[in-house]
């Protein structure tokens, strides 16, 4: 599993010209899910996003999580962040995810953030997304597990 994460001041995603999912102050989360990923990542995951400490506390220091600073997360299914970059001129998607394994790994994912009780909202699976965002700082993380 990789994510990457950004901390947005607000952020946004457009499916066929309808907003599916927007936070304000929060971070954006695109996900892409490998072939072994099991719900021991999925937790290690929700675990990451709730304590990482990425916003700015009163001094201007990364010092707050997502909660403490009373923020929202948007989760974006990204398969592309999987792929395999290092031969040729096309990316290769050997590690990714079967679109079954994927999207099931996404709606746990889902699920444990719904049972973390952190605000949240998200892309819609599979489809066709555009996604808007002002990334604050910037701050941007990669995280693999």
């Amino acid at each position: 599993m990789i994510a990457l994460i950004q901390r947005v001041t607000k952020a946004s995603v457009e499916v066929e010209s309808r907003t599916v999912g927007s936070i304000g102050h929060g971070m954006l989360v695109l996900l892409g899910v490998e072939q072994e990923d099991s719900q021991a990542q999925i937790d290690k995951l929700v675990n990451k996003l709730s304590n990482y400490r990425l916003f700015s506390d009163q001094e201007g220091k990364m010092n707050l999580n997502v909660r403490q600073a009373e923020g929202e997360i948007l989760l974006v299914s990204q398969f592309t962040l999987v792929a395999d970059t290092q031969k040729g001129n096309r990316p290769g998607f050997s590690r990714g995810a079967s679109p079954a394994h994927g999207e099931a790994i996404y709606q746990q994912t889902i699920e444990a953030l719904t049972r973390s009780g952190l605000p949240f909202s998200t892309g819609e699976f599979g489809a066709d997304m555009q996604v808007s965002l002002i990334n604050d700082g910037p701050v941007t993380f990669q995280f693999q597990f």
